[in-house]
């Protein structure tokens, strides 16, 4: 297991490493000169200077990638060009927001997709099992951003249930909790159709296995086959692509802390995008692709804990 762990550990970094290199190269090939984009054109050019020469922009770009790597072997992501904070400093300010806006989308997606599932799988071939598949495929197929302003329309503006933007009153668990219902609503329901979809189809391979229809034979009554036996195993083969639901959910933040005005890591590269801050921008893609690359990890260690069988494949 130790062996599996370390092999899982180096490839997650090999991956930050290429993804680290890649957007520093592809921040540098946007067209225009960021100098402009973030003085303004009524800089002169002096400004325009000094401003190449504090991001380090008059230096050969193989140079600029070395110091690039070396700063984020000693975890330092750079310091914010406008307010001269550490970027680390203001990514750790945001990420909570934008943690408990991921956990709690795909917390409640989870629960409801898997009971969706398990409700087609014994009702399979019948009508509620149609029923399903379609309100899940029609879950999938809205964007996240037209859910958004939609359920902001309606529950904020028409029917003033919730609060339409910020994240709730700081130190009132309660303000907090009403301010994550719409965003987490809107980028979690896609996510509730796909793992609809997963589960239904995992269990039912697994209802066909053999030990189930020995259980059956066995008398063993159908709710306990379903739940006790073929969720678990559907649950193993669908947690790979649960663990990419979740990197999803991170990305799908950006546009609930747009149409909500929440703080987030979404928004906050949004932000940093426009006014050309490239350590901001390499800070928060970085950390959201470790984000993303953690849960793989810890989706492919709880697989193996599960079935030894993955151990040795891998």
């Amino acid at each position: 297991m130790t062996a599996f762990l370390l092999r899982r550990i180096g490839l997650g970094l090999g991956i930050l490493f290429i993804v680290s290199i890649m957007l520093f190269l592809m921040l540098h090939m946007i067209p225009g000169d960021p100098t402009v984009v973030a003085l303004g054109p009524r800089s002169t050019p002096e400004m325009r200077e000094a401003f190449r020469v504090m991001m380090g922009l008059d230096r050969p770009l193989v140079e600029q990638i070395a110091s690039h790597l070396v700063r984020l072997s000693a975890f330092d992501l750079g310091q914010d060009v406008w307010s001269k904070r550490p970027v680390t400093d203001i990514v750790l300010e945001v990420l909570p927001f934008t943690l408990a806006l991921a956990f709690t989308s795909f917390a409640w997606a989870i629960v409801s997709g898997t009971i969706l599932g398990c409700t087609a799988v014994i009702h399979h071939g019948r009508w509620p099992d149609w029923l399903i598949g379609v309100f899940s495929v029609g879950m999938v197929a809205v964007p996240s951003f037209v859910v958004a302003l939609y359920s902001l329309l309606i529950f904020a503006v028409m029917l003033n249930w919730l609060p339409a933007i910020g994240a709730g009153e700081q130190g009132d668990v309660w303000s907090q909790v009403r301010a994550l219902i719409l965003p987490s609503f809107a980028i979690g329901l896609g996510w509730v159709g796909y793992v609809a979809r997963i589960i239904r189809a995992a269990m039912i391979e697994a209802m066909g296995e053999s030990h189930i229809r020995t259980m059956r034979a066995f008398g063993v009554s159908e709710n306990r086959i379903v739940y006790g036996y073929a969720l678990k195993q559907a649950f193993l083969s669908a947690l790979p692509v649960i663990a990419i639901g979740f990197g999803g959910l991170l990305t799908g933040s950006v546009f609930a802390e747009i149409v909500f005005t929440r703080p987030g890591l979404g928004k906050l590269t949004y932000d940093a995008v426009m006014s050309r801050n490239y350590p901001l921008v390499m800070g928060t893609v970085l950390v959201t692709s470790a984000l993303y690359v953690t849960c793989m990890i810890v989706a492919d260690i709880i697989a193996a804990a599960l079935d030894p069988r993955i151990r040795s494949a891998l």
